[in-house]
């Protein structure tokens, strides 16, 4: 297996071949089949999204994957931010059709004509849905799987509300579910506010999650968007007031893709292979018998105990492997948990456990086995989190002049938010701007033109 630090590229295609993730050999470039193991993850992961929002009220739908040109063109800055992006439908059967019809890049435009008819009063505010479905963009650039591909696998949530006021109250909100959310992954990472170059179409204002891979590499791992009107006015969607007034609603939205997946891939795998966090691995708890005399009877006595206490568990009861192999596949495939079970642990009513990503191993009673286990998920969880951001400081880096943009990973810097500083920093130094940091208040001179400026986050990205 390639070495994670030297060839971090290689490395990251390996594994995701070797662990069954997902398969690139499906014969249209940027559409990847995704293999059990990786859709497994994927789902979880989509369970943990669905828990996080829907706690905070929102409901789940489904629309339709094409959207007619006549509904795209409604906004025009929209639909010029993705016009190189879309893919067409020309023809239905041998017929052209009288109108051209796009595969969704996202679904603003898909929505938002519904939203006019099912918003009608100030009653039916705020409307809050989501849904997790595939979007299609024609990248052009080098894909990569989970990072940079043309099916995405896309979580989506809309609003729209009375006021402006409420609407920011959501995108505080969107942070507190992404809080949840990157806790049970593990992930760290820094909000930015992106320039207006850079934000999402026909939005007032984005703001990104940024994590760092071992790379130095920042990748996006979600956004948020603050439209104010800017959509509502032009598909009309409005409300009837309490003083019998009309007012255009105020919308927002946030967005993640399997770029999650590739995060927890990059963040926490090593020269083993993947390590995952407890809560999205398909099996959490692997028992490995050493044959011998009642093993297997009691590796399967074990998994039905922790069966009962929703543990994902499986005994790896393969007869034509040897214990040594099962202990490397499955920490390659970066199961949490391994429990050994010999003929020793049979006479003695105990058990080996050994944690993923904790060196040595740990003996314990068989009747303790549904207190110790999930208490070794929680640690195994808490040491991935403490790896994450220790990666993470490591790779963050203070700039008080060009150049000391050297390091690879993130560069935090003042900057007065100029394209042209911004352009002059990126042909210098190949970082871009990312965006000023939320919730910091740092303020100094820009590192090119020295006007007073803010705390910045610049790097190469994914």
């Amino acid at each position: 297996m390639e070495n994670k630090k030297e060839n971090f590229s290689e490395w990251y295609n390996e594994i995701i071949t070797l662990a069954e993730l997902s398969d690139k050999r499906y014969p249209v470039k940027g559409m990847n089949v995704w293999l059990p193991y990786g859709w497994k993850i994927m789902s979880l992961i989509d369970s943990i999204v669905r828990k996080a929002v829907d706690k905070k009220n929102f409901q789940e739908v489904n629309f339709p994957i094409l959207i007619g040109r006549s509904m795209l063109e409604v906004e025009f800055e929209h639909i010029r931010g993705f016009e190189n992006e879309i893919y067409w439908v020309t023809k239905g059967g041998k017929e052209n059709l009288e109108e051209e019809l796009a595969l969704r890049p996202t679904s603003e435009s898909a929505m938002y004509p519904m939203f006019s008819l099912w918003v009608r009063s100030h009653a039916d505010l705020p409307l809050k849905i989501y849904q997790i479905v595939s979007v299609y963009r024609y990248e052009t650039k080098h894909t990569r799987s989970f990072i940079r591909i043309r099916e995405i696998h896309f979580f989506e949530a809309h609003t729209a509300h009375a006021t402006y006021e409420d609407a920011e109250a959501q995108m505080d909100q969107y942070k507190e579910i992404w809080r949840e959310i990157s806790s049970q992954l593990c992930l760290p990472y820094f909000y930015d506010q992106r320039p207006d170059w850079d934000k999402f179409p026909g939005a007032k204002y984005t703001i990104a999650f940024d994590t760092v891979l071992p790379s130095g590499r920042s990748l996006q791992i979600g956004t948020i968007h603050q439209y104010g009107t800017n959509f509502s006015k032009n598909y009309d969607i409005k409300y009837l007031k309490e003083d019998g007034s009309f007012d255009y609603v105020h919308q927002t939205t946030y967005g993640m893709s399997e770029r999650l997946l590739a995060a927890i891939i990059g963040i926490h795998g090593d020269d083993k292979g993947l390590v995952l966090p407890p809560d999205v691995a398909p099996i959490q708890v692997i028992i490995i018998p050493i044959p011998g005399s009642g093993v297997l009877e009691y590796a399967r006595d074990v998994e039905n105990t922790l069966s009962t206490i929703n543990i994902r568990v499986k005994v790896d009861d393969r007869e034509n492997y040897t214990p040594g192999y099962k202990f490397n596949d499955w920490e390659m495939r970066g199961v949490p948990l391994r429990i050994e079970v010999g003929e020793r642990e049979v006479k003695n009513r105990t058990l080996t456990l050994s944690m993923r990503n904790i060196p040595g191993k740990v003996t314990i009673e068989r009747s303790k086995v549904i207190y110790e286990v999930p208490d070794a998920l929680i640690r195994i969880r808490e040491k991935m989190m403490d790896d994450a951001q220790k990666v993470f400081r490591d790779h963050v880096f203070r700039a008080s002049k060009l150049e000391d943009f050297t390091n690879e990973g993130l560069i935090t810097a003042f900057w007065c938010g100029s394209k042209e500083c911004s352009d002059r920093i990126e042909s210098e130094t190949e970082k871009s701007a990312l965006g000023f940091m939320v919730g910091s208040n740092e303020t100094g001179k820009c590192v090119v033109c020295g006007k007073e400026g803010r705390l910045a986050v610049f790097s190469k990205s994914y």
